[in-house]
């Protein structure tokens, strides 16, 4: 399995997958410190600017390391950030990693999410190798049910009282797509795309 050494642009139709830049900061604050976006995160929102340099700090440093890829959802049109895209926790023994992503509520319900995690699966799976991706979400957290399932992940088990967020317990529920099965689906979509002149 090739080891994450940088972390490549991955282009959409709408969107884009890009490095995190310092000048995402402030869009990285606007982001996290949004309590709707952090209703279902596993920490509290961002009080101050500086607590979100210091997240790109935090996520810089862990990028440089090889630890993680982290991408800045941007829009094609102008590159701004809207969004956020993880692989993490990898485990190249065994070929699987973790996925999470959040988008800033502005842009909520335009699909922008599932192309930026369909982008990101498709690098796992093919560059990667990976054959299993997870995904931990908060059960309450039906839009991203929704997402992952549409994708084709799995809920395999949840995991009771996991977090202690904001002074509130929550469950994990647990998703995965394994590699085979994202290639079906993928396949199945392309072929019942309808053809020119049908």
């Amino acid at each position: 399995m090739p080891a994450i050494e940088t972390t490549p642009v991955l282009s959409g139709t709408h969107i884009r997958l890009r490095p995190m830049t310092v000048s995402d900061v402030p869009r990285l604050f606007a982001q996290f410190s949004d309590p709707k976006v952090m209703r279902y995160w596993s920490r509290t929102p961002l009080m101050r600017m500086e607590d979100a340099r210091e997240l790109f700090e935090e996520i810089d440093r862990g990028v440089r390391a090889g630890q993680f890829l982290q991408w800045t959802i941007a829009m094609c049109s102008d590159d701004l950030m809207i969004g956020s895209c993880a692989l993490f926790a990898q485990n190249a023994a065994h070929h699987r990693a973790e996925i999470g992503f959040a988008l800033s509520s502005a842009h909520w319900g335009h699909g922008y999410a599932q192309e930026a995690v369909r982008l990101a699966l498709d690098h796992a799976f093919g560059t990667l190798e990976l054959h299993r991706i997870e995904a931990d979400v908060d059960p309450h957290n039906a839009a991203s049910l929704r997402l992952l399932e549409r994708l084709g992940f799995v809920r395999e088990g949840l995991l009771r009282e996991r977090w202690h967020v904001g002074g509130e317990i929550q469950d994990s529920a647990i998703y995965a797509l394994l590699a085979r099965d994202y290639a079906a689906a993928s396949t199945k979509a392309v072929s019942a795309t309808p053809t020119a002149g049908a």
